[in-house]
């Protein structure tokens, strides 16, 4: 039986590696601009266009992966059925200030599958909304890495809780997600805005190229705090945490029993 102490797709030590390198791939990727120093001549450092198009490489080579660890055809299928859902939800928030529920099921889908599913969840949802909405752009790789880390790290959350204890703290978790996703994706746009002022004050809050990255976080703190944090974060933060609140008992049960369901079939065809 898969209870909340053990994950249904489990992850094999191969596996962890390629995700905790696709990890730092990613990281390396939203650390660029301010990790490194502009070439003479110029004012700003871009990510390579390496990094955004490598994306879905290493996403199918973490499918891959996860697919010799217990990723069967069974997980694969769940995985659509998620993915398909998500992209369905996320359009209903369109134009409303953080109502984004996609994370709800995310955040779920994570906990129950493990890290590795929460991983794949995350990359493939955001996939398919943006083909959905004509949301492609060259945000959509950090789009996806975000919410690759957010299903990722409900897959890693304590297994000991249960009952209403599981529930407060996937709610808990789900406020930190929110606030760490928009502080991520404001991360990757942040070091190419210009001409961000702040009323009254002479100093901007745009990156500087070139000085001290604690000095350059400072702006980046306070123009998140200005800009998305008291608006988008926090709508997402609250709406998410409502719904794991009321429906995630229900929503948990359903993919746990689904989980119970795809282990008991693949028993029988083997």
């Amino acid at each position: 039986m898969t209870s909340p102490r053990h994950t249904a797709v489990p992850v094999t030590p191969r596996s962890a590696l390629v995700l905790a390198a696709a990890s730092v791939a990613g990281l390396l990727m939203l650390l660029w601009p301010l990790i490194f120093t502009p070439a003479e001549g110029q004012t700003r450092v871009d990510q390579p266009f390496i990094f955004m198009a490598l994306m879905p490489v290493v996403v199918l080579v973490v499918v891959a992966e996860l697919s010799e660890g217990g990723l069967d055809s069974k997980a694969l299928a769940m995985l659509g059925v998620l993915s398909a859902i998500n992209a369905a939800v996320r359009p209903l928030g369109a134009g409303v200030a953080g109502v984004e529920p996609i994370f709800f099921l995310l955040i779920l889908g994570g906990r129950v599958f493990g890290p590795g599913f929460g991983f794949v969840l995350g990359c493939t949802s955001l996939f398919a909304s943006a083909l959905l909405t004509s949301g492609v752009g060259p945000w959509l790789p950090f789009q996806m890495l975000c919410a690759a880390w957010v299903g990722m790290g409900a897959g890693l959350l304590p297994r000991r809780a249960t009952g209403r204890a599981e529930i407060a703290v996937l709610a808990a978790y789900t406020v930190v997600a929110a606030f760490a996703y928009g502080l991520l994706m404001n991360l990757s746009s942040w070091p190419f805005t210009l001409g961000i002022a702040i009323p009254g004050a002479e100093d901007s809050l745009a990156m500087v190229p070139g000085d001290p990255v604690l000095e350059n976080l400072q702006r980046f703190l306070v123009f998140t705090l200005l800009t998305s944090f008291w608006g988008w974060d926090l709508g997402r933060a609250i709406t998410n945490a409502l719904l794991v609140v009321f429906l995630g008992p229900a929503v948990l049960a359903t993919l746990r029993r689904a989980a119970r369901r795809a282990r008991y079939l693949l028993k029988e065809s083997t």
